[in-house]
This record gives structure tokens, C-alpha cells and sequence, in this order.
């Protein structure tokens, strides 16, 4: 039987925050962005509910009612960015962020 501990969970989570980070700053694509931003928060979420898990007391769900906000988080960060983005994706006929700065004009 595989134990599982807070170790193996806080591995798996910083490797999700180093695929996302790493993410955001090699990609000039806008969609891969917000991967990565997804990635990052989604690790964030794995330690709080990892956390909770081996260091609250029993019966507490502090850690999930955390995740339950960061996924409304997120699902109101893609909303906003993606609407964000079909206005970049009219106005330049590219999603590469690059070209964000021409929204200013």
C-alpha cells in the first residue's frame, strides 16, 4: 500500500507552480498565459487542501472552502481575460500579448 504524506503532496504542487510559472514566462501566446496563471492557481489550491488535510483538526474544512474561492477565482479570471482577449484578437488579428500594448491607442 502507497503511503501518501504532506511531502508528496507539496512536491506535486510546486511542480505545478514551476510548470506554470515557467509557462507565462516562455509563451508570448495570450491562451498559454492564462494555462499557466491556471496552473499556478490550481497549485495553490492542491496546498491548501493538503494543509487542511494533515494539519487541522478533524472535521474542519478550512482548506476546501479556500479551493471552492479560488476556483470562483479562477473561473471570473478566465470570463474577464478571455473577453480581454476577443477584443485584442479584433483589433490586431493575433492573440500574441505582444501586441496588447496597441489597445492603449
Amino acid at each position: 500500500m502507497l503511503d501518501v504524506s504532506l511531502k508528496h503532496y507539496l512536491l506535486v504542487a510546486a511542480l505545478m507552480f514551476a510548470a506554470g510559472v515557467g509557462v507565462i514566462i516562455s509563451r508570448r501566446n495570450a491562451i498559454a498565459v492564462l494555462c499557466g496563471v491556471e496552473l499556478i492557481l490550481n497549485a495553490a489550491a492542491l496546498n491548501f487542501v493538503a494543509f487542511n488535510r494533515y494539519s487541522a483538526p478533524s472535521g474542519r474544512l478550512d482548506g476546501q472552502v479556500f479551493t471552492i474561492f479560488i476556483i470562483i477565482l479562477a473561473a471570473a479570471e478566465a470570463a474577464i481575460a478571455l473577453a480581454i482577449l476577443l477584443n485584442l484578437f479584433q483589433q490586431t488579428n493575433t492573440v500574441d500579448v505582444d501586441e496588447a500594448d496597441t489597445l492603449r491607442e
